[in-house]
């Protein structure tokens, strides 16, 4: 006999129950604890250190009209299944702009000359930086890859990166200003915000490989924008906020207007903190770009998981260390940045 069969009997639920039960054999505990004697006796002598939790389980044993965990798990896949397509004639036109940037930016990343590509990125360091230590030590981590044949590979995780850090800092400081101008806007994308943090990085991959094909660079493409857009809408809107209550009435002295501003006074003052989140988007990125590897996601993590999967120790620590070469490289890039417009704002 169920724990909780009283319950349900003192209720006044046995006919509900009863009437919701599965009419298939019945179970091997039932059955001894019938064969030793009255079920009620059975029932009254359940230690309460054996108590069990009132689960969906639990209490689907004594009542056959509550579902078990499996139904509740099996019902989710089957309403998802049953939306998918509906969801597909929406989402695929929305984010096919995405797979066709992938695509051409990992044929532009990887189909130019490496004598004409790398030059490009020193240029693009340097612009960003303006620093030769930076620049040097950019060219060196570039030297390393291509020396052990891992330029291909490595190209492609920055085609990612860069197409995904990007669509991430065009939609995501937006999201941050709407945030800092409105409490209502805040309260309702914050626990947005916490939920895409919190959520394990595989799960992420879950519903998508249900909507689209592995072989659709979207699949990653949206895991990966998911993942890192967090950090910059976060710090978007707390660098908004926290700009100096002064510096603001005095902005409504000059008889300044909200776009005047927003554009003149808040992004300027904002700027280190939503170029932190920059960084940390970039750094969350090419997380999620090894995680994304499962799914087709092409370069470096391709590598690593060819490690894991063949225990091939050498290719999977060489591969690791490239990645971590290439985190160092893209964290020193936009902390240079970073320290330019902190000490361009110290001389003003």
């Amino acid at each position: 006999m169920a724990t909780y069969d009283g319950l349900f009997d003192t209720l006044g639920l046995r006919e509900w129950c009863d009437g919701g039960a599965s009419d298939g054999p019945m179970s091997m505990a039932d059955l001894l604890a019938k064969t030793k004697g009255g079920d009620a006796a059975a029932s009254s002598s359940t230690p309460l250190r054996d108590l069990p939790f009132p689960s969906l389980d639990a209490l689907h044993d004594a009542c056959g009209a509550i579902p078990q965990t499996r139904d509740l798990t099996q019902g989710l896949e089957a309403g998802f299944l049953a939306i998918r397509d509906a969801l597909r004639i929406v989402v695929d036109p929305l984010t096919q702009p995405l797979s066709w940037m992938l695509r051409e930016m990992l044929w532009v990343m990887t189909a130019t000359p490496w004598w004409i590509m790398v030059p490009i990125l020193l240029l693009i360091t340097w612009a960003v930086a303006r620093s030769w230590k930076i620049v040097g030590f950019v060219a060196l981590v570039i030297g390393l890859l291509a020396f052990v044949d891992h330029y291909d590979v490595a190209m492609q995780t920055l085609a990612i990166i860069f197409v995904c850090a990007f669509i991430c800092v065009l939609f995501g400081v937006p999201i941050g200003i709407a945030m800092s101008r409105s409490d209502r806007m805040q309260n309702i994308v914050t626990p947005i915000l916490d939920m895409l943090q919190t959520l394990p990085p595989f799960v992420y991959l879950i519903p998508l490989i249900f909507l689209f094909s592995v072989t659709e660079p979207k699949l990653y493409g949206i895991a990966v924008i998911l993942y890192a857009i967090v950090p910059v809408v976060r710090l978007t809107n707390l660098g908004i906020r926290l700009v100096d209550k002064d510096v603001i009435e005095a902005a409504d002295a000059f008889g300044m207007t909200n776009r005047q501003k927003l554009f003149g006074v808040q992004i300027p003052l904002a700027l280190p903190n939503i170029m932190a989140g920059v960084n940390q988007t970039i750094m969350m990125s090419l997380a999620m770009v090894v995680i994304a590897s499962m799914v087709s996601a092409p370069g470096l993590g391709i590598l690593v998981l060819r490690g894991i999967r063949n225990l091939e120790l050498g290719v999977g620590l060489v591969a690791g260390f490239g990645i971590v070469v290439l985190a160092i490289a893209l964290d020193r890039v936009t902390k240079a940045s970073l320290a330019r417009i902190d000490a361009s704002q110290a001389n003003r």
